[in-house]
């Protein structure tokens, strides 16, 4: 197996971290387990001597690895059932259900969304970000449902991306919140990165953040919940589960950014729907935009809290 090089000198700011630490903040997709795992291996080096996991560095300190190159694994088409809400030759808008992982990754190689549009789009899809995500230009979390846009081909891709990035396509989410929000509506300007403090989770990030903007509506006021519409300015990785957490309202069945235990008994995940998608016709230029429909669990829920009495 082939493997990466990787060398970095200590700087005085890093100095007296652990080694394991700080690689691991330096090369961001690594786990610190999986570090230290390479580290008990004898495969990272300080000065040229192998090191232990409590090593603590020292300014101007050569480390150096070997990272193995992971073997990308075969992704098959798989015929599942997609609820489609817009096709064409160049693009498909998918209405995602809860559950389904879009792109495969570590511990999911079958039952995502790639899976399926490979077998519906006959392998005719995209492949300017590789085998393992093809036709997948954004994402969104395994557990949010709603609207995603696959890309057909390499120029349908890079209109949409160039879309994203210029914030022009539209994206509308509904969400019930924990919490009665006092404002009808307003805008959450908070940049958003890794957090600090535990990297497998997003925070609102003052110092090594990416300008994040939110802005939201709200539909409906219950005792302890609101309804609300989020319109993403931006699309930073769980934007609106972040941004509405640091309000003091986070997202309903979150337990990543909200309390660890749901306050609704049988809730699996946040409540948090991708509903409005538009976007300008990567081909034609005329403006697409499509509507998915919330799903049953929401629906339900909201029809039990709106029998409890709504609250202006």
């Amino acid at each position: 197996m082939s493997e990466d090089l990787f060398r970095f000198q200590i700087t005085a700011q890093q100095e007296e971290e652990r080694i394991d630490k700080c690689v691991a903040a330096l090369l961001d997709p690594l786990s610190r387990s999986y570090i230290q795992r390479l580290i008990k291996e004898g495969r990272i080096f300080v000065n040229g001597t192998p090191v232990r996991a409590n090593y603590r560095v020292k300014a101007d300190d050569d480390v150096s690895f070997y990272l193995p190159k992971a073997a990308e694994p075969d992704i098959l088409p798989e015929e599942i059932a997609l609820d489609i809400l817009y096709e064409d030759e160049d693009v498909l808008v998918v209405n995602k259900p809860k559950g389904m992982v879009v792109h495969p990754a570590a511990g999911h190689y079958t039952g995502t969304l790639v899976n399926a549009v490979l077998f519906h789009c006959k392998g005719n899809l995209s492949g300017i970000n590789g085998v393992m995500r093809p036709g997948i230009v954004h994402r969104i979390d395994r557990d949010t449902t709603g609207s995603v846009i696959v890309c057909k081909n390499d120029h349908a891709h890079r209109q949409i991306a160039a879309q994203l990035k210029a914030h022009t396509i539209v994206r509308r989410y509904r969400a019930i919140v924990c919490g009665r929000l006092k404002e009808d509506e307003g805008v959450i300007r908070a940049p958003i990165g890794r957090d600090p403090k535990d990297r497998k989770k997003m925070a609102v990030n003052e110092k090594n953040g990416k300008e994040a903007v939110t802005h939201y509506r709200v539909l409906e006021r219950f005792a302890d919940m609101t309804y609300v519409e989020c319109r993403l300015e931006t699309g930073r990785t769980h934007q609106i589960r972040v941004h509405m957490a640091s309000t003091g309202h986070p997202v309903l069945g979150d337990t990543v950014y909200g309390p660890s235990k749901c306050p609704v008994s049988g809730l699996e995940g946040q409540t948090l729907h991708a509903m409005v998608l538009g976007f300008t016709h990567p081909v034609s230029g005329l403006y697409i935009e499509t509507c998915a429909p919330l799903p049953e669990y929401f629906e339900q829920l909201l029809f039990k809290l709106r029998q409890r009495g709504i609250l202006r």
